[in-house]
């Protein structure tokens, strides 16, 4: 029998409930106060990209590296960022909001609240084992951050519970079913390239530059399917 996503559903409301503390600070910080905390935030995202990413296993750089680069060029034909900006744009007048960064937090939020190994394991704890203790601390840890990126990138960051919803969620109820595919290595790949997104969230936060966010998500995607057969190949040919 499934269990129900219970905690998703704690992490959503969180979520919720940091979000529009983060909104209503927002509004009440001037242009001096949030440009220093945008410049806090580029600086603690550095931190917490370099961990996710070193996390990368021994042997599976090149797959790592050819996994973005693979991903982007997906992400560049298909137009994922024009996707997600209509997608955005519907949202936006769903809720009557004219956040000119509404898509970008959704976004930036979603990486940070989704991709790393503890979205992964909390949610086949919860689906296998019944155990939320994960989910129930990365549900705090996100309530708090979601404060601070609400306040940098505005309402939209609430709105990143909705893809929380589908992949967290999701493995939850398809915990059986995915939990041989989720391995050690391959949680710890997605986290890796998790990590090397919210690096460049960084570098947009800090003003170094432009990085194309949107168009490299597809590289979670593939780098967790490229990860999967190489290590079969490891497993049955060791080095």
């Amino acid at each position: 029998m499934n269990r129900l996503p219970i905690g998703t559903f704690i992490n959503m409301l969180t979520v919720i409930v940091g979000s529009l503390i983060g909104v209503s600070l927002q509004q009440a910080f001037p242009a001096n106060i949030q440009q220093i905390i945008f410049q806090a935030i580029g600086l603690a995202s550095v931190l917490i990209g370099i961990q996710m990413s070193l996390r990368v296993p021994d042997g599976y750089l090149l797959v790592l590296v050819f996994s973005m680069i693979l991903g982007g060029v997906i992400g560049e034909l298909i137009h994922l960022d024009l996707w997600l900006q209509a997608m955005g744009d519907n949202l936006k007048d769903w809720v009557a909001t004219d956040d000119s960064r509404f898509t970008e937090g959704l976004v930036t939020a979603f990486i940070l609240f989704c991709v790393g190994s503890m979205t992964i394991v909390g949610a086949l704890d919860e689906g296998l084992q019944g155990k939320r203790e994960l989910l129930l601390i990365k549900s705090t840890l996100d309530g708090v951050t979601s404060i601070a990126f609400a306040a940098t990138y505005g309402i939209g960051v609430l709105f990143s519970i909705i893809p929380m919803f589908f992949l967290q969620g999701g493995i939850t109820i398809l915990a059986k079913w995915m939990e041989r595919f989720f391995t050690k290595v391959i949680i710890n790949q997605i986290s890796a390239a998790g990590g090397l997104l919210i690096i460049a969230i960084a570098v947009r936060l800090l003003g170094l530059g432009e990085v194309n966010i949107e168009n490299l998500l597809p590289s979670l995607l593939v780098v967790a399917l490229l990860s999967w057969p190489y290590e079969q190949f490891l497993l049955r040919y060791p080095r």
